[in-house]
Formats: structure tokens, C-alpha cells, sequence
């Protein structure tokens, strides 16, 4: 699988490597690199980075906003920051939890205006902990996109936005009754804007203010976020933004409470907004972050996308996306560095390029610990894949305790970057190292079936889909490759 982004496991020892100093001269140099790679790879117009570390800020903005104007962003302009609005839907939760406006363990009908006897799973409610969690088991969205996106094009971000804009709260609620919880609340993963609208509305009914007073009084005002709002003002601007073909999308339209992705902020805003949550003496923050599962190695917290422990001690993650603009918000706390990354492009593979900057970026600037392997092995693998797989075993041997060997993702990502590339035997090789490392995980077995799919050797192809479904019965994209396969081997006369 492509997106294979989270790390397992802890590493013993942590704090036992030797501290260096990171200088302000290398923190603009790792800045100034990782927005070289990230143009040149997504050919997007516009970067920008948010670094604060040890309690210092640094701001660095790349490109342009408009090909050809010469318009650079900078630290005032006024971004769509999309899901990064559920972090502080997901912080006035807490909030109400903190405050003893709301409990975890209710039902969150008690909350709701009106009757639905539907949202519950033979006999099990909803609870507010499932809900925040992002695991309440409604089987849809509301409003419901699905059949919008099921075919995206340059027109489809126009087409959601219509069905947004008419979309009303009194239709919300009359979808709401509709709603059928398909899965034990609290067991699977679903990610899910309605219910970030349903949380607003929660708030609403317990504290008997409007979301946005909430938020404004709550956390835009505390926090200082003068810039950070729902609504603007007419005499403001927000960022264009483009999709990866470079046409101009619009903007998130305003319905219902806002509460899942509406928001807009600035890079200013937002790396104060870093440093609130890089608190760990808040509890507030603590509270919004912390595992209500039991999950021990990742979770979803109030809303974070992921809130894990791994090589970078404990980080917390957030992705939003806009129809044309993306931004990645992510914090390290045991480091003591905090990363916003935006840029105006929503491609299908910007987040991937998000995702590495920000990887890059606290590699090269913590200040102890372990370092990415598969960054470490990159050159040697493109200049010959047999050479950088001795390199990493190497490696592993005399160095395990210098490089990240635990996370899985390391070679997933490096040979998926070998496929796009066209070295399609090089990445059919690492995804065997990676399978030979990881023979447990289903995921290897799924990235060296799509290698050897794309090569066309489809029964190879096929036993490795066969390894990954036997290993994750729910692996939706080995059971639809196995049918294109089959399809392919046995075609209809």
C-alpha cells in the first residue's frame, strides 16, 4: 500500500545519544533543501515552512502563489488550513470534558437535540470518546460525497462544493436519522467530517454559545491567533489555490458549523499555534493528545489524524486539505520542535511530499536519536539497488542504533519512489528486503505484489496479494487486484 505512514514502536534508550547543537545557519539550510525537493518534485507554485524549535520561531516562504505574478506568500497570508480546524474543534472538546460539561463514556445522544434511536450498534451507543476518536461507525459521511468522488477530475472539487453550499443544518439532522452505525462504535477507523459537525454542535448545547463565540473566546483570544477565523473580512484575501494539473480551484464553502475544515489562518498563527501544542505542562493540550483507547503506540486522540510513539519520541499529527491547498501540522514535543508546512496545490501527491519534508526536516534538526534508513540508503539504491540493499544490511549490523530499522514505512516509501521512477526491478528487489524485514506485515506483501503487477510477472503478483489478505483478511486492495488478476489470467471469451 502506498500510504503506509505510521511507526510502531518506541525505541529503547531514546534520550541516550550524545546532544549536538543545531545552529540557526543549518536550520535555513535544511528549510531551503527540503523546499528544492518538494518544489521540484510536486512542480507546485508555492512553499512554506513553520519551524518553531527549542522556543524560536523560523519562517521561510518559497515560489509564488500565482505562476507568473511573482506573488510570494508571507507569514501574513491568509491560508485555507482545512482539517487543521479539527484540532481546535477537537481542543474545545476537551475543553467541555475537562470542564465537566460533557463525559467520555456518555452516550452522545444526551447531547443532541431531538430522537435517534439509530446511532447505536446492537444496543451499544455512540459515546463521546468513540466520536472524537474518529471511531463512531456511522457508515457515512454527511454531507455524503461518495458518489462525487467515486470519479475525480479538475471538475470534481466545483462539484463538491455545490452539494456543500446547499447543503443545510436541517437537512444534517434529517441525514443524521438516517445514519446506520455498521461497526461496534469504538473498533474501526473512519474518518469522517460529520462528525466534526456533530462535536459543534455538542458544544453549542452544552455550553449555550455558538461555535465560533466558543472558539473566539476559548482559544483565537487566549492563544493570540489574531489571524486565525471562520469568516473573513471583505477587505481580505485568501490564497488561491491549484490543483496538481495547475487549475484554480475554489474555495471550502461555509456550511453547517464550520467545525471540520473552514477555518483560515496564517504561518504566524500557526507556529504559535505549534508551540501551544508542543506544551506538555498544559492540560489542556494533554488532554486533547492523550491515548482514549488504549492503543499505547498510536492513536487518534480529539480529532488528530495521529498521536504516536516512535523514534521521534512522542509526535502528534495533523493533515489538512483544501480542494487547492494542503498544509501539514505536526508536533514533537520530546524534541522540542514543532513543523507547518503549507503549500497552495492539491495534487495526489502532495500530501506524500508533505509528509517527507517534514520527516527530512526533524531529521536534520533534532538533536539526538535515530535518523531515517531509507533516507540513508536512497543514493546507493538509485545508483545500484544491489549495492544500497548491502548498504542497509550493513548497516543494520554494525549501526542499529544510529538509524530507524523499525519502522516499516522506511523501505515502503523508498520503494514506491523506485517504481515512480521507472526502475521497476529496483523496487521489485527492495520490496523483497522490505518483505524479508517485515514478514509478519501484510503491507510488504502488498507493495511487492503491485511491483510485480506493474512488471506484468501477475502470478508472482498474485501470491503476494494471496500473503497479504491471509496476513489482513480486510485489505480491500489485494481482494480488488486478485480480481483484476484473475481477470487478466483467465479473460472471457
Amino acid at each position: 500500500m502506498k500510504k503506509l505512514l505510521t511507526i510502531i514502536l518506541i525505541i529503547s534508550g531514546f534520550f541516550a545519544f550524545a546532544q549536538k547543537t543545531i545552529t540557526e545557519k543549518q536550520i535555513f539550510a535544511a528549510m531551503d533543501s527540503q523546499a528544492e525537493i518538494f518544489l521540484k518534485a510536486t512542480k507546485a507554485n508555492s512553499f512554506s515552512i513553520g519551524i518553531v524549535k527549542d522556543g524560536k520561531t523560523y519562517t521561510r516562504h518559497y515560489g509564488e502563489m500565482d505562476k507568473g505574478k511573482g506573488n510570494k506568500a508571507n507569514n501574513y497570508t491568509l491560508f485555507e488550513i482545512a482539517s487543521i480546524t479539527k484540532l481546535f474543534t477537537g481542543t474545545l472538546m476537551a475543553k467541555a470534558v475537562l470542564d465537566g460539561k460533557i463525559n467520555l463514556d456518555d452516550d452522545i445522544r444526551k447531547y443532541i437535540t431531538g430522537s435517534y434511536p439509530n446511532l447505536q450498534f446492537n444496543g451499544t451507543p455512540v459515546t463521546i470518546k468513540d466520536l472524537v476518536s474518529l471511531k463512531s461507525g456511522f457508515n457515512k459521511d454527511l454531507p455524503d460525497r461518495s458518489e462525487l468522488l467515486k470519479v475525480r477530475n479538475d471538475s470534481t472539487a466545483f462539484k463538491v462544493e455545490k452539494l456543500e453550499k446547499a447543503y443545510t443544518k436541517e437537512q444534517f439532522f434529517k441525514d443524521l436519522k438516517a445514519i446506520k452505525v455498521e461497526t461496534l462504535p469504538g473498533t474501526v477507523y473512519n474518518y469522517n467530517n460529520g462528525t466534526l459537525q456533530l462535536a459543534a454542535h455538542i458544544l453549542e448545547n452544552v455550553y449555550g454559545k455558538s461555535f465560533e463565540t466558543l472558539l473566539k473566546e476559548n482559544m483565537l483570544i487566549p492563544l493570540q491567533l489574531t489571524h486565525t477565523k471562520l469568516h473573513i473580512n471583505p477587505n481580505e484575501t485568501i490564497a488561491n489555490g491549484y490543483d496538481g494539473n495547475g487549475v484554480l480551484m475554489p474555495f471550502l464553502p461555509y456550511s453547517l458549523w464550520g467545525a471540520s475544515g473552514y477555518m483560515k489562518s496564517t504561518l504566524t498563527d500557526l507556529t504559535t499555534f505549534l508551540k501551544f501544542e508542543m506544551d506538555k505542562k498544559n492540560q489542556l493540550v494533554q488532554e486533547s493528545q492523550r491515548d482514549l483507547l488504549n492503543n499505547k503506540n498510536y492513536w487518534n486522540a480529539y480529532f488528530w489524524d495521529e498521536v504516536t510513539v516512535n523514534h521521534n519520541g512522542r509526535n502528534a499529527r495533523k493533515h489538512g486539505g483544501a480542494f487547492g491547498t494542503q498544509n501539514l501540522f505536526w508536533v514533537f514535543p520530546d524534541y522540542n520542535i514543532g513543523i507547518s508546512v503549507i503549500t497552495n496545490q492539491g495534487g495526489e501527491n502532495t500530501y506524500e511530499n508533505l509528509y517527507h519534508a517534514v520527516q527530512n526536516l526533524v531529521d536534520d534538526l533534532k538533536p539526538f536519536g535515530q535518523k531515517l534508513i531509507g533516507r540513508e540508503i536512497d543514493k546507493k539504491c538509485f545508483e545500484n539497488i544491489d549495492s544500497g540493499i548491502a548498504y542497509y544490511k550493513e548497516l543494520k549490523k554494525n549501526k542499529p542504533d544510529s538509524f530507524n530499522f523499525s519502522d516499516e514505512s522506511e523501505l515502503n516509501n523508498l520503494g514506491y519512489k523506485l517504481m515512480r521512477s521507472g526502475n521497476i526491478i529496483s523496487s521489485i528487489k527492495l520490496f523483497q528486503l522490505y518483505v524479508s524485514e517485515f514478514p509478519n506485515s501484510a503491507n510488504p506483501y502488498d507493495s511487492l505484489a503491485e511491483a510485480y503487477f506493474n512488471n506484468k510477472e501477475y502470478t508472482l503478483s498474485k501470491q503476494n496479494y494471496l500473503k497479504s489478505l491471509e496476513l489482513n483478511p480486510e485489505n480491500t486492495n489485494a481482494k480488488e487486484m486478485l480480481l483484476k488478476i484473475s481477470q487478466i489470467l483467465s479473460p472471457k471469451n
